[in-house]
């Protein structure tokens, strides 16, 4: 009875470590003209079952919008949001496709994410002969890309900077606050072909901007970086701004509730605590999508 009470003390003090309450920001899920390794609707309803409390549906080439409203008919203890990627097949960067986007039943679309797949800076990195969407030219954001910020700021969305060089981002971050948006995210930083530096992490912080850290870097078919190694990179930008999602749905990786134990584990592992994991899993990214101030 006694240990039983003592653990009992521990869970209640925040000493184990669980699902309730999380937030992904990065789900991946079918239909998609890519494998996945569950559709939108079983994911939301497992994250559900899980105890997260919301997850955001991306695709990297068309609005999601309308499957989180779907979603959320299907599990009311869940929330479920949406967006868009500017990539070729929504028209790149074109405002009328986010203003689409936000206006599609119940609200659901929040974020808007710079070019991904599509982005220069990615088809460059990849040695690719095809069409890409710029966001910015000769050191300068591209007019679109302005009205865009514009757009977001205005509907209160969030800004996700995508594929976009180190540079852009920094740009994408400094317009986006000048022109009053409130909410944004620097997309998976470290990785390829963002790259950016944990110097230069911290200048988007400072400016603002939360910046992200995906689960799919540390495991899976696309791990790429030690527990230890992101663990370092967060709490040198700072736990305050930084988001970890799980950026899983790929074929052949774990669900997104089974991805995400295994990496609350591994940084244990490495070292985080259980209140630094529920800082950059439930906080942060509730802040992001304006589920709490």
């Amino acid at each position: 009875m006694r240990i039983l009470l003592i653990l009992l003390h521990l869970a209640a003090a925040g000493g184990a470590q669980t699902l309730e309450g999380v937030v992904d920001i990065h789900v991946h899920s079918g239909p998609d003209v890519v494998p996945r390794s569950i559709d939108a609707l079983s994911a939301a309803r497992l994250a559900e079952s899980r105890g997260l409390r919301a997850i955001v549906l991306k695709n990297h080439y068309e609005s999601t919008a309308s499957l989180a409203t779907l979603a959320r008919k299907l599990t009311p203890r869940l929330e479920v949001f949406g967006g868009i990627a500017l990539n070729r097949a929504v028209g790149g960067v074109n405002v009328a496709a986010v203003e689409r986007m936000a206006r599609v039943d119940g609200n659901f679309g929040r974020v808007v994410w710079m070019p991904t797949f599509d982005s220069e800076n990615q088809v460059r990195a990849n040695g690719e002969k095809r069409p890409f969407v710029s966001v910015s030219r000769n050191g300068r954001l591209l007019p679109e890309v302005i009205e865009v910020l514009d757009f977001i700021a205005a509907a209160k969305l969030v800004l996700a900077t995508g594929h976009s060089t180190p540079a852009e981002v920094l740009m994408l971050v400094s317009e986006g606050r000048k022109r009053g948006i409130g909410k944004m995210v620097v997309t998976h930083g470290m990785l390829p072909p963002v790259s950016m530096t944990t110097a230069q992490l911290r200048e988007a912080a400072s400016m603002g901007a939360f910046c992200e850290f995906v689960g799919n870097a540390m495991i899976g078919t696309t791990r790429s970086v030690t527990f230890g190694e992101y663990a370092a990179a967060m709490r040198q930008v700072g736990l305050d701004h930084v988001i970890l999602s799980s950026d899983l749905g790929q074929a052949g990786n774990p669900l997104h509730p089974d991805g995400l134990e295994t990496i609350f584990a591994g940084l244990r592992g490495a070292g985080m605590s259980v209140d630094e994991i529920a800082i950059i899993s439930k906080r942060n990214p509730a802040r992001l999508l304006g589920l709490i101030q």
